[in-house]
């Protein structure tokens, strides 16, 4: 039986409040905001209070209650992935995860909500080019996760790991599919297989998973 990891990029692989950062900078530009905008998603990150998914649904939720419309709030996101790994949306990857990833006997799937943009080279900028057996972009999770899982063997033993549980966790959850939920905003629905607050202190448990 085959062994399948899903890994989220957001949050997950690429950490960091830079991406978020560069979104909130780029919608504070769109509305003509003269910097509160942008200290006040500062602040959120800093307490991952409220409820928010993550921090790009703070932005948007900040956003909205200032005006902003679908088509600002598009705009601005993608201009902000065009700065993604760069010194205006710095990310870093998790400490122990490309050792974890090149000694994985498992085929590696990295399923994002993002779009191609820059993912090739973030992925270059924090080690990782080559591990991932697999890329899916603009995937719209959750639903988009769901088709993922459905495509998948039948008899594949799925270990799907992310930082929000209703996008990168509940649908591989509903299958009976393993899950390790990172860090990310508190949610009271969570109940995954496998939970820590860095993917460092995971490795040992996803280690024994592969064992299975």
């Amino acid at each position: 039986m085959n062994s399948i990891l899903l890994f989220d990029f957001d949050g997950t692989i690429a950490l960091g409040d830079g991406p978020v950062l560069a979104y909130a900078q780029q919608v504070a530009a769109a509305l003509g905001d003269r910097g509160d905008f942008v200290d006040g998603i500062r602040a959120q990150l800093a307490t991952t209070d409220g409820d928010s998914l993550d921090g790009y649904d703070a932005v948007r939720q900040a956003a909205q209650r200032r005006g902003a419309d679908a088509r600002l709030l598009s705009a601005a996101y993608l201009a902000s992935r065009a700065q993604l790994a760069t010194a205006d949306a710095p990310i870093t990857a998790p400490t122990g995860l490309a050792a974890f990833l090149e000694a994985a006997d498992a085929e590696r799937i990295l399923v994002t909500n993002a779009p191609a943009i820059r993912i090739e080279e973030a992925l270059e900028s924090l080690g990782l080019t080559g591990l991932f057996d697999r890329i899916v972009t603009s995937a719209r999770k959750p639903k988009g996760l769901e088709a993922v899982l459905a495509d998948l063997p039948a008899d594949a033993r799925v270990l799907s790991v992310g930082d929000i549980w209703h996008n990168d966790l509940a649908p591989a959850h509903a299958r009976g599919h393993a899950t390790a939920l990172i860090g990310g905003f508190p949610d009271p629905r969570a109940t995954p297989t496998f939970r820590a607050a860095e993917f460092s202190s995971l490795v040992p448990q996803l280690e024994a998973w592969l064992r299975g």
